[in-house]
Parts: C-alpha cells; structure tokens; sequence
C-alpha cells in the first residue's frame, strides 16, 4: 500500500526526472541546432600547389614540411587540395635512377590530387612516362598534349570540394619537343606523332586554353585555374603565361612553372579582367597556395618561401610518414651514390656568384654565360671524345659541385638525364650555326645555351637574333646579320669549310635537342654508350688524377665566351 510520504517522494522523483529530460533535450536540441549550422557553414579551401620539385623531395620545404603544412592547415578546419604543375619526377638521382617511379610512388604516398606534365616528364622516354600516369593515384591533365591530333589527356578536371566546383585546365610548354628528347615524340619512321600545338603564332594553343575553360565553366565550375608549365623564357614566345593570359578570358589564376621563377604576377586578360599568375620557383623552395573562403571567394594567392640552406624536415625536426618514406628512399641509393670518386680545389659553379634574383634565389648563369662548371662538363667531353672541340647545351648542367670531396652522386645530380657521350665529324658552317642558334635568347634564358671546349667565340647581344624556326620550333636557317663572331678553333680562325671533329652528347648532336637540326647531315663517328655523369668520372679519374685543381678556380669561366652589350 501506497502512503502519502511515498507517493510525495514518488511525484518529486518523476518532477525531477521531467525537469533532468526537459533540459537534455534542449541541449540536445541546441547541440543538433549548432551542428545543422556548423554543417552550412562552408569551410575555407587552400589549393597548394609544387613546380619544378625535380626531385629536391628533402630540400626547401620537402615533401615532409608540404605535409605538415597541409595537415596543419586541415587540423585548422580548412580543405585542402594539391596540384603539381609539372617537372616533378626528373632532375636528381633519385628520379634517374629509378626512371622516374620513385619519385611517383612519393606523390601517391602525398595524396596529389591532380598534375601536369612538364617538358621533363618525358625525358624517360614516351612508354616509361605513360606507365607512370598509370601508376599515378591522381590525375594528368593537358588540354594541348596529342597524339595524332587527339587529346592524350582529359583537358580539365572539376574538383568538387565543401559544395564549390574548382576547376583545373592543364597546359604544357609547346616548347617541350625541343626542351626533352625530340625522337620521342617519333614514331619509327621519324614523323612527329605526338604534338603540343606548336603553331608559329600561339593561336592553336590559345584556343585550346579558351575551350577548356569555356567547357568548365559550362560544366558548372565556380572557379577556373589553369595548371600550367609554360613559365617566362624569352625562347617560349609566344607560348609563355603572359601569351595565354593575354588572349583569353575566364581564367581566376594561373599556376605555373617551367621557368624556376617565383613571380607574382597579376595582369589583365583579354576582356580587362585581372589575373593573378604565380610559380613556385625550384626544388620546393616555395609552396604556392590560393586562399578561397565563402564570403570573399579567392581572396589571396601568393608563396610561403623557404630560403634556408638547411631543409625544414631538418631544421625543425619533423618527423611524418612522408619524411620516413623519403628517407627509406633515399637510404636505398646511398651506398652506390656516397663512393668517393675524387676530391676539388674548387666549387665548380652554374650560377653567378655575386648576383642573385630578385627573390634572394641563385642566379643561374650556365643558360646564357660561361660558368665554372660550364667549362668543366665541356672540357670532359672533348677530353673522353679525343675531339677537337665540345659542345655541351647549359640546360643540362643541373648542379653545383662543392669544394672538397666529390662522390659519383654529385656527378649524376650535375648530369640526371642519362645522355650518352657521341662524336661527330661537323663542317665549321654547321658549328656556326650551332653557337648561333644557341646565342638566341641572350641576354635571356636557354637551355640550349653552349659552353664549349676548344674553342672560343664572342656574342653581340646587340644585334637581334638571326634564326628562324620551323612550324616545330626547330632550327631552320639564318636569314640576317650574325650574333656570334670571331670564332676560334685551338687559337685560329673557324673554317667554315673545314671539318671538325666535335663531342657531345646524344642529345644536342644526334637527337634534335634543343632545337639543333643543324647537325642532321653531319657524319657519326662514334656513338658510345658511355652516360654524361660517367664521362665526369673518367675524367676525373683517369685524366686528371682525381683532383679537380685551380684550373675551374674562376667562377666565370676562363673568357672561352664573351658577351658583347
């Protein structure tokens, strides 16, 4: 039997048990309440994005500070998306020695969410590089890449991220067929099969850019980049970033590469319309980023730099699952690459030793002056040649060798692309030719810039360039008042008559590299088998005993080119 006392205690219980349910569910309700809203709340999105890494994955900020930067940026409540605009898996040992794979698995390993090839992409050759967009866990895109007129690429990617379509239209430097390997863009018969829509007036290439753009933004795409590798060299006219830009409309920002520059950029398109262009200079020293928040749309794209010698993994100690598979990586290659092959007096230099770019960064001299290291690669050639002169193009000297000992890894980080020693019989007319079309550019950047054994010769800067190209960018002749002049062989005049016996490598003298057709009729006289980081090492070994001395002491070269202003 129920008593009063119990039937009180009874309804103060269920009072307050009323009372403990009415304030939960209005916490509750308040809790559903604040999450609904914070779901409606569009989050910030950083697009980071890497160019010209060439295998520097531990240098600059690394592989392993561009995670921490995306993972503290993530933990900050942003979302983040990744996109490298080209050049990443050549350059250093790392990507030579594996053809490219390694550096592959690292960007699957840093979840990319899209890429570009840039000209470099291709120096493995064509089958290794699309088996590697196979193995690839993110996407290539190129709206101008083609094999036998048809796209090899989709053009454009929409990604969409936190209800915002974000779209990327990939371009690739038309110049790539002359900056890689120009056989293999081939098929076995020698026709060019694969194309970059490298028109004489940059119309096709314009067009294409104007297409994919119009097609994202009909696919519903709220923002347009352009992911391009088409960078700023006086030799890629009319096909720079500032060619693109000028002739089309639509584009947000355009992130680019090629050049190593780190430019911020912001000019008008073709309606009047500002355009913000930023590259992210080499080997991670910079990461590019664009900031896109819901009240202001893309309210910034700039660089976070990194200018320190030592790499930020290190400084700063970071340890993460991308720094522990860089470091197994590179812990493979160790024994082979840290043999000691000999010992310098001297740092054999590519760059200017005083002067420096306006950003703080090296200036890079060996693309259009005698350097150091210039003289040096040439000088091995002739020497492993037993030729009369070398010619050796200053894009493919990649890297400095320090003072003090100097391991076979050096050699190949000076020489990553695995390009064999020739030799052939050259009349002096197409040895002009030759120092002419690779004097185009100066005073801008050439790859195909050359130092030279043997002989010596002056460039009147002054005096506009006299080659004309092909519908391919090749050379095709002179047609005007020459550049180079006073050209001398062993100390006496350059025969245009005579016949020389020239070294080099595959490259520039057999393949087309750089644009040099000129060449094409000379007679071969030895195609070793012998690879240009190799040719340093007998060099340094046999002929000069191991000791590189005071010979390369001077940074500049000992005066075999002089530019006249």
């Amino acid at each position: 039997m129920m008593t009063r006392e119990n039937y009180n205690i009874r309804k103060w219980l269920l009072l307050l048990l009323a009372m403990v349910l009415t304030v939960s569910l209005s916490a509750c309700s308040e809790s559903n309440k604040q999450a609904i809203e914070d779901a409606k709340t569009p989050k910030d999105i950083y697009i980071l994005f890497t160019s010209d890494v060439h295998c520097g994955v531990d240098q600059g900020f690394g592989y392993a500070g561009l995670e921490q930067v995306r993972d503290t940026l993530e933990a900050q409540d942003n979302e983040t998306i990744l996109v490298d605009v080209g050049d990443a898996i050549q350059g250093e040992t790392l990507g030579t020695m594996s053809k490219g794979e390694t550096i592959t698995d690292l960007m699957n390993a840093m979840e990319y969410d899209v890429a570009v090839p840039g000209n470099h992409e291709f120096d493995y050759g064509m089958d290794q590089f699309l088996s590697l967009t196979k193995k690839a866990k993110f996407p290539y895109i190129c709206c101008n890449f083609r094999h036998e007129g048809k796209p090899v690429f989709e053009p454009y990617t929409i990604l969409e991220v936190d209800d915002r379509k974000i779209a990327f239209v990939g371009v690739t430097t038309p110049r790539t067929i002359t900056k890689s390997t120009p056989t293999y863009f081939q098929d076995e018969t020698g026709k060019y099969v694969y194309d970059f829509l490298q028109d004489d007036n940059g119309e096709a290439l314009y067009a294409a850019v104007q297409r994919a753009v119009d097609d994202a933004r009909a696919q519903g795409a709220d923002y347009v980049y352009v992911a391009g590798h088409l960078g700023m060299e006086a030799d890629d006219t009319p096909w720079t970033y500032a060619d693109v830009i000028e002739h089309t409309t639509g584009i947000d920002v355009f992130l680019d590469g090629h050049s190593h520059d780190s430019e911020k950029v912001v000019m008008k398109d073709k309606a009047g319309k500002d355009v913000v262009r930023v590259a992210a200079g080499t080997k991670l020293s910079a990461i590019g980023y664009s900031h896109i928040t819901a009240e202001k749309g893309i309210e910034e794209t700039g660089l976070w730099s990194w200018t320190n010698d030592t790499c930020v993994a290190d400084l700063m100690g970071l340890q993460n699952d991308i720094r522990e598979k860089v470091d197994k990586a590179n812990s493979k290659l160790d024994k082979q690459l840290n043999a000691v092959i000999g010992n310098s007096r001297v740092e054999l230099t590519i760059n200017d030793p005083r002067e420096t770019e306006e950003t703080g960064e090296p200036l890079r001299t060996v693309r259009f002056a005698e350097t150091s290291l210039g003289d040096f690669c040439a000088d091995a050639c002739r020497d492993q040649g037993q030729a009369d002169i070398a010619l050796v193009n200053g894009g493919s000297i990649r890297s400095n060798v320090a003072k003090g000992e100097v391991t076979f890894g050096n050699l190949i980080d000076v020489f990553p692309f695995g390009n064999h020693l020739v030799v052939l019989e050259a009349t002096g007319q197409q040895i002009l030719d030759a120092l002419e079309w690779g004097s185009k550019c100066i005073p801008g950047e050439d790859g195909g810039f050359l130092q030279v054994s043997g002989l010596t010769y002056e460039v009147r800067s002054d005096i506009p360039s006299p080659c004309k190209r092909d519908a391919d960018g090749m050379f095709k002749k002179i047609d005007g008042k020459r550049r180079v002049r006073n050209v001398k062989i062993d100390g006496k005049p350059l025969d245009p008559a005579g016949k020389y016996k020239v070294a080099g490598f595959n490259y520039t003298l057999m393949e087309k590299g750089d644009g040099f057709t000129m060449f094409d009729d000379a007679k071969l006289l030895e195609e070793t088998e012998t690879l240009d980081c190799q040719v340093l090492r007998d060099y340094i070994t046999d002929t000069l005993g191991g000791a590189i001395g005071n010979d390369y002491s001077d940074p500049y070269g000992d005066g075999r080119i002089e530019i006249i202003e």
